[in-house]
């Protein structure tokens, strides 16, 4: 059987000093404390590592073979310890992060930057997904996270508030409701709206359309035929106006601009984690709060 670690430890500091009233006083143990430790492991050793007299102590041949092999070993030992405490800590594996392309413009980033900044043992990949697909996917363990848009619904989830985002339009900066700091929802109404397909994210797609049921006249919904249109050449073009959170702001193209809409209420955008939560859930769950606390993503 190996000998205690603290032992070998305070062996150690004794095969430095060779005295044990000094060794002793740097441990912070009383003399007969450590003379007794050293006996027990000289016991388990089976041989002597110290000669003892009334002045000084000399290592023994195994005594000096100890002292030169022991401080690697325990330093292994040491890792070994901290690699352990990391992982229940959930600072230590791999996590997957499933994302709405919609949330990845400033949410994702921030939140997988500060994931890896904060957690060296940490791997963290991230990939986009279908909105309606996340949260089973956290589920049943294909990914360790979600992040989406509205409250997605599902089994075997918890979802977290993370943001709260104003709404409203993104338009061509010369569109005539681009001078306004705030547009009316009835204003907007008034032109052609673009809208994703309602497959990609039910809940937002219902939420945005909602906010014009009560306009008269109705307000004309256009779905575009690329379901992610990096250009938004209608937009460009003044064609159409997209309800849009305020993430929109920084990830609008050139010529494409966004304000908000007056009386609006805000989107919302979760944290999904699976219901029964290992350390790394925990982990990323606390990561989450303290960045939606530092960058004002929920109001006080």
């Amino acid at each position: 059987m190996a000998p205690d670690t603290v032992s070998l430890r305070y062996f150690l500091v004794l095969a430095q000093e060779l005295n044990f009233t000094r060794a002793a006083a740097r441990i912070g143990i009383a003399q007969p404390a450590l003379s007794a430790r050293m006996r027990r492991l000289e016991a388990e050793l089976g041989t002597a590592l110290l000669v003892r007299n009334t002045r000084s102590v000399v290592l023994t041949t195994a005594g000096a073979a100890l002292a030169e092999s022991a401080p690697p070993a325990l330093a292994v030992l040491d890792r070994a310890w901290d690699t352990a405490r990391s992982a229940a800590a959930g600072e230590l594996g791999t996590l997957r992060i499933g994302y709405s392309l919609s949330a990845g413009a400033e949410t994702v980033p921030a939140l997988v930057d500060r994931l890896i900044r904060g957690n060296s043992g940490l791997q963290v990949g991230a990939v986009p997904m279908a909105t309606p697909e996340i949260s089973p996917a956290v589920a049943d363990g294909r990914i360790d996270a979600g992040i989406t848009r509205g409250e997605q619904p599902g089994r075997g989830v918890r979802r977290f508030l993370l943001r709260r985002a104003r709404i409203g339009v993104q338009l061509a900066q010369h569109h005539p409701l681009a001078e306004h700091p705030e547009i009316e929802i009835a204003d907007a109404a008034a032109y052609p709206l673009r809208l994703p397909d309602r497959a990609a994210n039910p809940v937002i797609h219902d939420q945005l359309s909602a906010l014009f049921r009560d306009t008269r006249p109705h307000p004309r919904f256009h779905t575009p035929a690329v379901s992610f249109d990096m250009s938004q050449r209608d937009l460009r073009d003044g064609v159409t106006l997209a309800p849009a959170g305020e993430a929109a702001v920084t990830a609008s193209p050139a010529g494409v601009t966004w304000r908000p809409l007056r009386g609006a209420p805000s989107l919302t955008i979760h944290l999904v984690l699976p219901r029964e939560q290992s350390p790394l859930h925990r982990r990323i769950r606390a990561v989450a709060k303290t960045l939606a606390h530092e960058l004002h993503w929920l109001p006080d």
